[in-house]
C-alpha cells in the first residue's frame, strides 16, 4: 500500500491518500467449460445496432431485438490448462483474447457514479516475447475506443505495465477492459490490477457478516460455506458467518459440512430456529450483526447458490468507497445454463407496483452467445431500486437507521428494504462483476400455489408503505382482474388463497409478526379443499384425456395467439363459465397442457384439463365449477371494492407502524421462544 502525505491549508494536520485494489483480474478455478465466456473471451466483437439506427417502427424494432438474441459465437474457447491458477493464463503462440468480460472488465460508470474515485490506474504483467496488450473503453451506447498500448520487448521476461485511466468520460455508462495479444511466441498473462488513490481514512477494508437462512438444503448450503472458507483472498473480509437453520434436515448432518466448518474456523455460528422464511431468516442475521456491532456490513445470500467469492470482495470494496452509505447487490446467473445472465438490474414500477428488469435489460442474456462487447445494452449504467437477497450488502448504519426486514416470510421483503433504504436516502445498486448463480424464478411455481398468498399479501402491504398514487394506481384493479384471469383457468384455490391475502391485509400491520410462523401450515392447509391445489407427481394418477368430441381439423393448441384472438378470448372466457360443464368433463380431463402452454386463454377452453407445473415435477387436474365460480367472483367483487375505499386509511395505519413492526425490538419478541430455548 502506498502512501502519500498532502499538507492541508485549513491547518497542520494532514491529510493523505492511499492506493487501494479495487479490482483483480480473476480465471475460473472448477474446470467448468461454460462459465469461461464470463472470466475470458477469445471471440470477436460485432456490435448490435444502435435503437436510434433501428426507428420507431414496431416491426424493425421486433426483428432488431430477435437479432440480438441470435448467437454470434464461432465456438472458439480456450483450453482448460491455460488457466494457470486464479489470476494467470496462458496464451499460445499467435492466440489473442479478450478481458471485456463480465468478471473482468472494470464497470467504470457505476464507480464513477456512486463512489469517491475519480481515476484509476490498471497494472498488467505478462511473461512472454512481443507480446502486447490493448486498453479499451467504451460509450454508454456500447462504441468502442482504444485508450493505449504497450507491448513487450524480444527478450522476454517479466513486464509490467501501468496505465493511467480517468473516469470521466462515464456519467451515463460504459466499461474499461484489455485484450492480450501473443506473437510468435507464448505468453502468460500473470496479472492485473485495477487500483485508485482514496482518502486515507478509507484505507482499510470492511469486514462483513455472511446471513444465509437456510431450510432443507444441507449439501448446497454446505457446499456454500466450504467455497466461503477455502477462499484465502475472501477471509479477511469475513467478521461472522452466520448460518439461520430453519429445517428438518440440518446443514450440519451434510457431509460436506465438516470441512466447511473447519475451513470456516471460528467465524461461523449456526442458529436454530423455527421456520420463519426468508425474511424471518434474514431478520435474525441483520439483529445478530447490529447487536453484535463488529461487521461494517451484513451481507444477505441464499443457501441455494455457487458463489463467485471475488464478488463478495469487489462488494465490500466499494460500498467502502461510495460517497453514502449504500446498498451493494449482486447479479443472479441460472444456475443450469452458467453463462446465462437471469437478473441484471431490478426495479418496481410505481404505477403498477410490479418488481420487474429495469428499462432496456433483457433478461436471461446468453453470454456465450454474444459477449459484453457486441452488446449494446450492457454498457449504459443500469439504476435500480432494490437488490434480491441472493446477494446483497447492506450497510450496518442503514439497518440501525431504517429497522430490519419487514416480517413477510418471503418474497417482497428485499424490495421492499430496497424502496425502503432508497426513501432513507441510501441508494441500492447492482454491481457487474458480483454474482451468484442461482436457480431461475421461471423454474418456479410461486403464482399459483401456497407462495401466491404471500406474493399477493406482501406485495400490497409494500405498496401501501411506498406508493405514491392514491389507491395505489393501478394495484387494486390489476390485481381484479388477475382474480378473474385465475377464475376462468379453473385455479380456483389460487384465488381462495389471494382473497385471504387480502383480508389479512385488511386486519392491519400488527398482525404480521403473529402469523410469521403461523402463516404457511394454515394456508397449506386451507387450500387442500380446492381440487385444483392436490399435485401428483405421477402422470397416471390422473384419468386419460377424453373430449365430447374430437379437435377441429385435428388442431393443437399449442400456436402462439394474435392480439386480437387473445382479446377474443378475454371477452368469450366469462361467459363460458354461465355453460354447464360437459358430462364427460366431470370424470375425464379434455386435454393435457403442458406448462409451457399453459397460458389462461388456452385453459378457459376446456371444461377440465390436466396442467402440469412450471418446476417439471408435478400436475394438476382443473375441472371448471360455474357455482363455485359465482361464488368466487362474486368475493372477489367485494373485497377489492373494500380495498377501494379503504386504501388511504391504510396506507397511513401501515405507514406509522413501519418503524414499530420492523425495529430490533418487535423482532426481537418474534425470535424469544427460540433465542430463549438457546439460553437454556
Amino acid at each position: 500500500m502506498t502512501t502519500t502525505l498532502t499538507s492541508d491549508p485549513a491547518g497542520p494536520a494532514t491529510t493523505g491518500t492511499v492506493t487501494r485494489l479495487l479490482q483483480r483480474q480473476i480465471l475460473p478455478t472448477d474446470g467448468d467449460l461454460e462459465v469461461f465466456p464470463l472470466y475470458v473471451d477469445p471471440e470477436a466483437a460485432i456490435l448490435d445496432a444502435d435503437k436510434y439506427e433501428v426507428g420507431a417502427n414496431k416491426q424493425a424494432r421486433d426483428l432488431n431485438a430477435f437479432q440480438m438474441r441470435q448467437s454470434i459465437a464461432s465456438g472458439k474457447t480456450i483450453h482448460p490448462d491455460q488457466i494457470l491458477s486464479r489470476t494467470a493464463l496462458r496464451l499460445d503462440e499467435g492466440e489473442s483474447i479478450s478481458f471485456g468480460t463480465y468478471f473482468n472488465a472494470f464497470p467504470a460508470s457505476y464507480w464513477r457514479r456512486y463512489t469517491v474515485v475519480s481515476s484509476v490506474s490498471l497494472a498488467i504483467t505478462l511473461t512472454g516475447q512481443e507480446a502486447r496488450v490493448v486498453v479499451y473503453k467504451s460509450t454508454a451506447n456500447g462504441r468502442t475506443q482504444q485508450v493505449d498500448s504497450a507491448a513487450t520487448g524480444s527478450e522476454g521476461g517479466r513486464t509490467t505495465f501501468t496505465f493511467d485511466l480517468t473516469l470521466k468520460p462515464f456519467v451515463d455508462g460504459g466499461w474499461y477492459w484489455y485484450d492480450v495479444i501473443a506473437s510468435d511466441h507464448e505468453v502468460v498473462v500473470e496479472s492485473a490490477e485495477w487500483t485508485a488513490q482514496v482518502p486515507a481514512d478509507r484505507a482499510e477494508h470492511g469486514t462483513v457478516d455472511m446471513c444465509i437462512t437456510t431450510m432443507n438444503r444441507p449439501d448446497f448450503c454446505a457446499k456454500l460455506l466450504g467455497q466461503l472458507g477455502e477462499d484465502d483472498v475472501l477471509r479477511p473480509y469475513l467478521d461472522t458467518v452466520y448460518v439461520m437453520e430453519q429445517g428438518t434436515q440440518l446443514v450440519k448432518d451434510s457431509e460436506f459440512f465438516p470441512a466447511a466448518e473447519e475451513a470456516l474456523g471460528g467465524v461461523l455460528t449456526v442458529l436454530e430456529q423455527g421456520n420463519l422464511g426468508g425474511s424471518g431468516g434474514y431478520a435474525r442475521g441483520q439483529l445478530e450483526s447490529l447487536r453484535k456491532g463488529t461487521a461494517t456490513y451484513a451481507l444477505m445470500m441464499d443457501d441455494d447458490v455457487i458463489c463467485e467469492p471475488e464478488g463478495i470482495v469487489r462488494s465490500v470494496t466499494f460500498g467502502d468507497l461510495c460517497r453514502k452509505p449504500t446498498l451493494v447487490g449482486g447479479h443472479m446467473f441460472n444456475i443450469y445454463a452458467r453463462a446465462q445472465l437471469h437478473s441484471f438490474g431490478e426495479v418496481v414500477q410505481p404505477y403498477t407496483f410490479w418488481w420487474g428488469s429495469a428499462p432496456g435489460v433483457f433478461g436471461n442474456w446468453d453470454f456465450s452467445a454474444r459477449n459484453l462487447r457486441s452488446t449494446r445494452w450492457l454498457h449504459k449504467r443500469v439504476d435500480v431500486d432494490y437488490n434480491g437477497w441472493f446477494m446483497c450488502l447492506i450497510p450496518r448504519q442503514v439497518i440501525a437507521e431504517i429497522g430490519l426486514s419487514l416480517p413477510l416470510f418471503l418474497k417482497w421483503d428485499d424490495s421492499e428494504y430496497g424502496l425502503r433504504a432508497k426513501e432513507a436516502g441510501f441508494p441500492t445498486v447492482s454491481l457487474p462483476g458480483a454474482a451468484v448463480w442461482h436457480v431461475p424464478w421461471t423454474d418456479k411455481n410461486d403464482a399459483l400455489d401456497w407462495q401466491s398468498y404471500f406474493h399477493h399479501r406482501n406485495r400490497f402491504v409494500a405498496a401501501l408503505l411506498h406508493s405514491i398514487y392514491p389507491h395505489g394506481g393501478r394495484m387494486v384493479m390489476e390485481s381484479f382482474n388477475h382474480q378473474v384471469k385465475h377464475l376462468v383457468s379453473m385455479q380456483y384455490s389460487t384465488v381462495a388463497i389471494r382473497h385471504q391475502a387480502l383480508l389479512d391485509v385488511l386486519e392491519g400491520p400488527q398482525a404480521l409478526h403473529d402469523a410469521l410462523p403461523t402463516k404457511l401450515p394454515e394456508i397449506r392447509s386451507y387450500a387442500t379443499q380446492f381440487q385444483d391445489a392436490r399435485l401428483e407427481t405421477d402422470r397416471d394418477a390422473f384419468p386419460p384425456v377424453r373430449r365430447h368430441k374430437p379437435p377441429r381439423k385435428g388442431r393443437g393448441d399449442d400456436d402462439v395467439l394474435k392480439g386480437w384472438e387473445v382479446r377474443l378470448a378475454a371477452l368469450k372466457a366469462p361467459l363460458r363459465q354461465l355453460r354447464k360443464p360437459r358430462d364427460l368433463s366431470k370424470a375425464y380431463p379434455e386435454a393435457e397442457l403442458p406448462a409451457m402452454d399453459s397460458q389462461w386463454y388456452r385453459i378457459t377452453k376446456y371444461d377440465s384439463a390436466i396442467v402440469s407445473m412450471n418446476d417439471g415435477q408435478s400436475a394438476t387436474f382443473l375441472q371448471r365449477d360455474p357455482q363455485l365460480f359465482k361464488e368466487l367472483l362474486k368475493k372477489t367483487v367485494e373485497i377489492h371494492a373494500r380495498f377501494r375505499r379503504e386504501w388511504p386509511r391504510l396506507a397511513e395505519e401501515y405507514r406509522a407502524a413501519l418503524g414499530d413492526i420492523t425495529s430490533p425490538e418487535a423482532w426481537e419478541q418474534t425470535f424469544r421462544p427460540w433465542t430463549e430455548a438457546s439460553d437454556e
